[in-house]
Protein backbone atom coordinates (compact mmCIF):
# COMPACT_ATOMS: atom_id res chain seq x y z
CA UNK A 1 0.00 0.00 0.00
CA UNK A 2 1.37 3.41 -0.77
CA UNK A 3 0.93 6.44 1.46
CA UNK A 4 -2.04 7.78 -0.56
CA UNK A 5 -4.16 4.63 -0.11
CA UNK A 6 -6.50 5.97 2.50
CA UNK A 7 -9.70 7.96 2.89
CA UNK A 8 -8.01 11.33 2.52
CA UNK A 9 -8.33 13.23 -0.71
CA UNK A 10 -6.08 16.23 -1.05
CA UNK A 11 -8.00 19.36 -1.99
CA UNK A 12 -6.02 19.95 -5.20
CA UNK A 13 -7.14 16.55 -6.55
CA UNK A 14 -10.84 17.40 -6.23
CA UNK A 15 -12.59 18.50 -9.39
CA UNK A 16 -16.14 19.79 -9.93
CA UNK A 17 -17.47 16.32 -10.75
CA UNK A 18 -16.03 14.82 -7.57
CA UNK A 19 -17.48 17.68 -5.50
CA UNK A 20 -20.90 17.18 -7.12
CA UNK A 21 -20.83 13.56 -5.98
CA UNK A 22 -20.06 14.66 -2.43
CA UNK A 23 -16.28 14.38 -2.20
CA UNK A 24 -14.51 14.35 0.09
CA UNK A 25 -17.34 13.20 2.43
CA UNK A 26 -18.49 10.33 0.19
CA UNK A 27 -14.99 8.96 -0.40
CA UNK A 28 -14.73 5.22 0.15
CA UNK A 29 -11.09 4.93 -0.94
CA UNK A 30 -8.59 7.38 -2.42
CA UNK A 31 -5.63 6.44 -4.58
CA UNK A 32 -3.00 8.62 -6.21
CA UNK A 33 -4.97 9.24 -9.43
CA UNK A 34 -8.48 7.95 -8.62
CA UNK A 35 -11.11 7.97 -5.90
CA UNK A 36 -14.09 5.72 -5.31
CA UNK A 37 -17.10 7.68 -4.05
CA UNK A 38 -20.50 6.51 -2.89
CA UNK A 39 -23.14 7.47 -5.43
CA UNK A 40 -25.85 9.37 -3.52
CA UNK A 41 -28.52 8.05 -5.85
CA UNK A 42 -28.40 4.29 -5.36
CA UNK A 43 -29.49 2.91 -8.73
CA UNK A 44 -28.73 -0.47 -7.20
CA UNK A 45 -27.20 -1.44 -3.88
CA UNK A 46 -23.56 -0.38 -3.82
CA UNK A 47 -23.62 2.08 -6.73
CA UNK A 48 -20.42 4.12 -6.73
CA UNK A 49 -18.50 6.68 -8.74
CA UNK A 50 -14.96 5.95 -9.90
CA UNK A 51 -13.51 9.43 -10.44
CA UNK A 52 -10.18 10.52 -11.87
CA UNK A 53 -8.44 13.25 -9.91
CA UNK A 54 -7.67 16.56 -11.52
CA UNK A 55 -9.09 18.56 -14.41
CA UNK A 56 -9.17 16.01 -17.29
CA UNK A 57 -12.39 16.11 -19.29
CA UNK A 58 -11.36 13.55 -21.91
CA UNK A 59 -10.46 9.90 -21.39
CA UNK A 60 -7.37 10.40 -23.57
CA UNK A 61 -6.20 13.31 -21.40
CA UNK A 62 -5.40 11.09 -18.42
CA UNK A 63 -1.77 10.36 -17.68
CA UNK A 64 -0.20 6.98 -18.41
CA UNK A 65 0.21 6.62 -14.64
CA UNK A 66 -3.55 7.05 -14.13
CA UNK A 67 -4.24 4.32 -16.68
CA UNK A 68 -1.73 2.02 -14.99
CA UNK A 69 -3.21 2.63 -11.55
CA UNK A 70 -6.72 2.03 -12.88
CA UNK A 71 -6.02 -1.70 -13.14
CA UNK A 72 -5.31 -1.91 -9.42
CA UNK A 73 -8.28 0.31 -8.49
CA UNK A 74 -10.74 -1.74 -10.56
CA UNK A 75 -9.38 -5.03 -9.22
CA UNK A 76 -9.81 -3.86 -5.62
CA UNK A 77 -13.19 -2.24 -6.31
CA UNK A 78 -14.64 -5.40 -7.85
CA UNK A 79 -13.35 -7.54 -4.99
CA UNK A 80 -14.81 -5.18 -2.38
CA UNK A 81 -18.22 -4.83 -4.05
CA UNK A 82 -18.44 -8.61 -4.46
CA UNK A 83 -17.61 -9.16 -0.78
CA UNK A 84 -19.96 -6.40 0.38
CA UNK A 85 -23.05 -7.17 -1.73
CA UNK A 86 -22.47 -10.29 -3.90
CA UNK A 87 -23.38 -8.58 -7.17
CA UNK A 88 -24.07 -10.77 -10.22
CA UNK A 89 -22.77 -8.39 -12.88
CA UNK A 90 -21.05 -5.03 -12.80
CA UNK A 91 -21.66 -2.19 -15.26
CA UNK A 92 -19.22 0.69 -15.83
CA UNK A 93 -20.86 3.70 -17.44
CA UNK A 94 -18.77 6.66 -18.58
CA UNK A 95 -21.36 9.43 -18.79
CA UNK A 96 -19.69 12.82 -19.00
CA UNK A 97 -22.38 15.04 -20.52
CA UNK A 98 -23.46 16.83 -17.33
CA UNK A 99 -20.42 16.18 -15.14
CA UNK A 100 -17.47 16.66 -17.50
CA UNK A 101 -14.47 15.39 -15.52
CA UNK A 102 -13.43 11.79 -16.24
CA UNK A 103 -15.49 9.39 -14.13
CA UNK A 104 -17.47 6.17 -14.28
CA UNK A 105 -20.77 5.26 -12.70
CA UNK A 106 -20.16 1.74 -11.38
CA UNK A 107 -23.47 -0.06 -11.01
CA UNK A 108 -23.65 -3.51 -9.39
CA UNK A 109 -26.40 -5.61 -11.00
CA UNK A 110 -28.82 -8.02 -9.34
CA UNK A 111 -31.49 -10.35 -10.78
CA UNK A 112 -33.44 -10.30 -7.50
CA UNK A 113 -33.97 -7.69 -4.77
CA UNK A 114 -31.21 -7.29 -2.18
CA UNK A 115 -31.77 -6.27 1.43
CA UNK A 116 -29.28 -4.17 3.36
CA UNK A 117 -30.00 -3.29 6.98
CA UNK A 118 -33.73 -3.75 6.51
CA UNK A 119 -33.99 -1.71 3.30
CA UNK A 120 -34.91 -3.53 0.06
CA UNK A 121 -33.03 -2.55 -3.11
CA UNK A 122 -34.36 -3.40 -6.55
CA UNK A 123 -32.46 -3.38 -9.85
CA UNK A 124 -35.23 -1.82 -11.98
CA UNK A 125 -33.33 -2.34 -15.23
CA UNK A 126 -32.44 -6.03 -14.89
CA UNK A 127 -31.74 -7.81 -17.22
CA UNK A 128 -31.29 -4.79 -19.52
CA UNK A 129 -29.20 -1.66 -19.01
CA UNK A 130 -29.32 0.00 -15.59
CA UNK A 131 -32.29 2.34 -15.27
CA UNK A 132 -30.72 5.51 -13.87
CA UNK A 133 -34.13 7.19 -13.79
CA UNK A 134 -35.44 4.75 -11.16
CA UNK A 135 -33.03 4.78 -8.22
CA UNK A 136 -33.89 3.16 -4.92
CA UNK A 137 -35.47 5.60 -2.48
CA UNK A 138 -32.97 5.81 0.36
CA UNK A 139 -32.20 8.58 2.76
CA UNK A 140 -28.90 9.87 4.03
CA UNK A 141 -28.99 7.45 6.98
CA UNK A 142 -29.02 4.41 4.70
CA UNK A 143 -26.33 5.92 2.48
CA UNK A 144 -24.17 6.57 5.54
CA UNK A 145 -24.46 2.88 6.50
CA UNK A 146 -23.63 1.75 2.95
CA UNK A 147 -20.61 4.08 2.98
CA UNK A 148 -19.42 2.72 6.34
CA UNK A 149 -19.94 -0.87 5.17
CA UNK A 150 -17.92 -0.34 1.98
CA UNK A 151 -15.13 1.38 3.89
CA UNK A 152 -15.02 -1.52 6.35
CA UNK A 153 -15.00 -4.10 3.54
CA UNK A 154 -12.15 -2.23 1.84
CA UNK A 155 -10.15 -2.21 5.07
CA UNK A 156 -10.58 -5.99 5.31
CA UNK A 157 -9.65 -6.62 1.65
Amino acid sequence: MNMRDNLQIEDQTLNATMRKFGAPDTCIRAFQHWSVLLRGSQVTLGSVILAAHGPATAWSALSPEAFTELHRVVTELERVLKAAFAYERLNYLMLMMVDPNVHFHVIPRYSAPRTFEGHVFVDAGWPGPPDLSRPNDVGPGVNDRILAHLRACWSEA
